[in-house]
């Protein structure tokens, strides 16, 4: 029998929603008296549907989460991708706590970053060394230093839409609006925020995705200038885009043969879409990788890996790179335990099955409701975008004739369901490995419910 989350009646359709997260409510407001914008992230400032004000998560167990008012939800975005074992899971709080009594971290060497390592080695095709960092963004700016040091050279290949963290490097051109992006042959290079300084866009250079026209024009004109051309592999910030058939081949083949380094942003496909993430799913090889998220299995933890005579340089401390936090104690015996659980092929496979048969039903959903939509990705990592003919997205200027206002009501008639996912359409939905057969039935059919009110 399939156990459905726990959660207050919905109501008949067009009946208002019910005061049902009212703790949230009241502790948005306190927030918003002592943290900047009551939040700690950007990414935060998001609603649970008509409610202007995001859900507060007291605690998770396995694949739910529970919220301040006692609601329970099967949870898709598993701290956007990060708790990729599921929520409080017993094995790894095992570990923790063996550290935790007998010290977190000393700013020393540590026999967990060296086991770590290890097993990156094992698990990633292009890891020859690697280095640790605590976000992605900053394993980001690690990447795109050891390129620059490695090449001599300072400009940066990117790709319209791609994101690659909030730090100033690689802040430029993910979110512009469609009176922004400029002509399609030559996207505008402009800032993601106020603050980013004029110089730092000069050194970003900004290419269509899945162009391979587009991409050799732009390095014929500029091969000289740049460092390195980075992307996301699966477009996880733009609604799980995928590679066309062929384009990351096209990207390998130009990179080696123009003598660019090539850097695959692995900090949402990493080790969740496979043992070697996006790089052994594709057959794709980078010069440098970045991973986060699921590496740390919900602890703060990233890396970037690649050749060793790249890191080489970042070895011989010729590219600095520090940090207080990197590779401590308990963040690597966090990913240490995570990743020798994900080596499994058959966890990510798990995973995978998992996602598709959601996948399929919202495939089923829509049709059978006569509501046009795509859902794209792979089963660890998948979006629904509105499109006005069903067809998915190829790249990021597909995304600004999306109906957001249709996801938007999508995403609250799941969470109306116990279903939790991102509030925000160009991001996607990430699938633990926690999730289990009653989870994924309970899941399909409040899709089914929710597409229903979509018509």
């Amino acid at each position: 029998m399939t156990t459905r989350p726990t959660f207050p009646p919905v109501p008949d359709p067009g009946t208002p929603v019910g005061p049902r997260t009212d703790t949230s409510r009241a502790l948005f407001a306190r927030a918003g008296k002592s943290l900047a914008g009551g939040v700690s992230s950007s990414s935060r400032i998001t609603s649970t549907g008509p409610h202007p004000y995001p859900l507060y998560i007291e605690r998770g167990s396995a694949a739910h989460i529970w919220d301040a008012d006692g609601n329970e939800y099967v949870d898709f975005l598993i701290s956007y991708g990060s708790a990729v074992l599921g929520h409080a899971d017993p094995g790894l709080a095992r570990a923790l706590g063996d550290v935790l009594q007998t010290g977190t971290m000393f700013g020393t060497c540590n026999l967990p970053e060296i086991e770590l390592a290890e097993q990156i080695q094992r698990m990633v095709p292009c890891a020859d060394l690697v280095r640790y960092a605590n976000s992605g963004s900053e394993a980001i700016q690690g990447a795109v230093r050891a390129a620059r040091g490695f090449t001599g050279r300072s400009r940066i290949l990117k790709f319209e839409g791609h994101y690659h963290g909030w730090v100033d490097t690689l802040a430029i051109s993910n979110r512009l609006t469609a009176e922004e992006v400029g002509p399609y042959e030559a996207p505008a290079a402009l800032p993601h925020s106020p603050g980013i300084p004029a110089g730092v866009v000069d050194d970003v250079l900004v290419c269509p995705w899945n162009d391979p026209v587009a991409l050799r024009a732009v390095l014929d004109a500029h091969h000289r200038e740049i460092a390195a051309v980075i992307c996301e592999p699966i477009v996880a910030n733009n609604a799980c885009t995928m590679p066309a058939p062929g384009f990351l081949e096209v990207l390998r083949e130009e990179c080696t043969a123009r003598g660019l380094v090539l850097i695959f942003d692995e900090v949402c496909t990493g080790f969740r879409t496979g043992p070697g993430g996006a790089q052994a799913l594709f057959g794709v090889v980078p010069d440098l990788a970045v991973y986060s998220k699921a590496l740390g299995g919900g602890l703060p933890i990233a890396a970037f890996a690649g050749r060793a005579d790249i890191m080489g340089e970042v070895a011989a401390n010729r590219v600095k790179h520090g940090g207080t936090y990197n590779g401590s104690p308990l963040c690597a015996t966090a990913a240490l335990v995570t990743l020798e659980r994900l080596a499994d092929p058959a966890v990510t496979d798990r995973i995978d099955a998992a996602g598709r048969r959601i996948m399929s039903a919202v495939r089923r959903a829509a049709h059978d409701h006569r509501v046009p939509c795509a859902v794209q990705g792979v089963g660890a990592m998948f979006q629904v975008v509105f499109s006005a003919d069903g067809a998915p997205t190829r790249q990021y200027r597909d995304t600004l004739a999306l109906d957001h206002r249709r996801y938007d009501a999508f995403r609250h008639a799941l969470v109306e369901r116990g279903i939790h996912v991102n509030a925000y359409g160009l991001a996607c939905w990430f699938v633990s490995a926690a999730v289990t057969e009653d989870d994924v039935d309970a899941t399909c059919a409040a899709i089914d419910e929710a597409f229903a009110t979509l018509g």
